[in-house]
């Protein structure tokens, strides 16, 4: 896993503020975003299920994989050119919730 990336989930675990070059998490009342060449493709919103949803952007790229698949609970590969969430096929340009998040 890349520095970056390291960093940056653990802002977005801890619900804080980060911003380095192409990678930012961001914070406001209603919850907590993770951004990626200004795509959000990470965000858990304040309210009742707490659940982490995730979303490609249409970029199925290698570095977009990596940043999600340093969540917590994220497992994120490719077979043929499709997106697998933790074995599941995925869009590419959807939100997918990956689960609860209890404690987060």
């Amino acid at each position: 896993m890349r520095k970056i990336t390291r960093q940056a989930c653990q802002a977005f675990e801890n619900g804080t503020e980060f911003k380095k070059n192409n990678t930012t998490v961001t914070v406001d009342e209603n919850g907590k975003y993770m951004h990626l060449w200004g795509h959000c493709i990470a965000r858990q919103l304040n309210g009742n299920t707490n659940s982490l949803e995730i979303n490609l952007c249409g970029y199925n790229t290698v570095t977009t994989r990596e940043r999600l698949n340093g969540l917590w609970g994220v497992n994120i590969h490719n077979k043929n050119f499709t997106p697998y969430l933790n074995g599941h096929e995925i869009p590419i340009n959807e939100w997918v919730k990956v689960g609860l998040r209890l404690g987060v």
